[in-house]
């Protein structure tokens, strides 16, 4: 009897401070890697399929996939992005904005985009 499978393997490569594009919080990001391994009687032997590699926010929890250069550029940046990087971080037309994946994500946030709020007056509850 032969037995057989496949295993992965969750690395954590770095810990980067982003801008969160699903809540907006700027929060620490795991940026990490799995790898699939086919495995003959539980030894993992040879990966079956290419690294992928995400990033998820510790303030809400949400995980987006990250291309395997953008994992390489934050790898190569230190962890440390400039003021315009982050994960959907405030765009600038016509320059780009050292994020690598903010066009593919559909819930990026852009303060640019919004219109500033006005200071609230606090309400008393006993007036009507």
């Amino acid at each position: 009897m032969i037995i057989f499978g496949t295993s992965s393997k969750l690395v954590q490569l770095a810990m980067l401070n982003l801008l969160c594009g699903f809540c907006g919080n700027p929060a620490a990001h795991p940026l990490r890697k799995r790898v699939t391994k086919f495995s003959l009687f539980f030894i993992p032997l040879f990966p079956i399929a290419p690294a992928r590699y995400s990033i998820q926010c510790t303030f809400c929890g949400a995980q987006t996939e990250v291309p395997k250069d953008a994992a390489e550029q934050m790898l190569a940046q230190g962890g440390a992005p400039g003021p315009q990087q982050g994960m959907g971080g405030p765009q600038q037309t016509g320059a780009p904005s050292g994020n690598p994946f903010a066009a593919r994500n559909p819930y990026a946030h852009n303060p640019a985009t919004q219109q500033p709020q006005q200071p609230q007056q606090p309400r008393n509850p006993y007036q009507s």
